[in-house]
């Protein structure tokens, strides 16, 4: 469970946090600029400081890129993790769809599998001119590069 962000306790750089989150420097700006990641404090000198919940929470969000959930279905999901007082019916709706979009890509890239292999066994291994591999990539017929 999420704990709301809270800037007490030890801190640590942007480079800490990046380590320890897994998260590139740029990337962790990037979520505080589109609202996934509250700014952080900053110390005298500038440099920012992150709390353990905050970097808990860009692990949470690496996590969810893992596997695949937009920046806005992650900001719902983190929404959701901060009430530890609702039902996880939403959290479940939402992770349903991202596995329904998770198969169908697989389907997808099973069927471009397939039509690559089909076109690569089709190959005969002649020239560039005859090449069934070309000839697929330009609309199905043989390839005529040579102007």
């Amino acid at each position: 469970m999420l704990k709301p962000v809270v800037t007490t306790g030890s801190s640590m750089r942007i480079g800490e946090a990046a380590t320890e989150s897994g998260c590139h420097l740029e990337t962790i700006r990037y979520y505080e600029r589109v609202g996934l990641l509250p700014r952080p404090k900053r110390q005298a000198n500038g440099y920012r400081q992150y709390t353990r919940a905050e970097v808990d929470r860009l692990k949470f969000i690496a996590r969810a890129r893992d596997l695949g959930f937009s920046l806005d279905e992650i900001r719902n999901l983190v929404r959701l993790a901060e009430r530890a007082d609702i039902s996880c019916g939403e959290v479940d709706r939402v992770a349903r769809e991202q596995l329904a979009k998770v198969s169908a890509r697989i389907r997808e890239l099973q069927r471009m599998a397939r039509e690559l292999k089909k076109t690569i066994d089709s190959c005969k291994q002649q020239s560039c001119g005859d090449c069934a591999i070309l000839g697929a990539l330009q609309g199905g017929g043989q390839p005529s590069l040579a102007h």
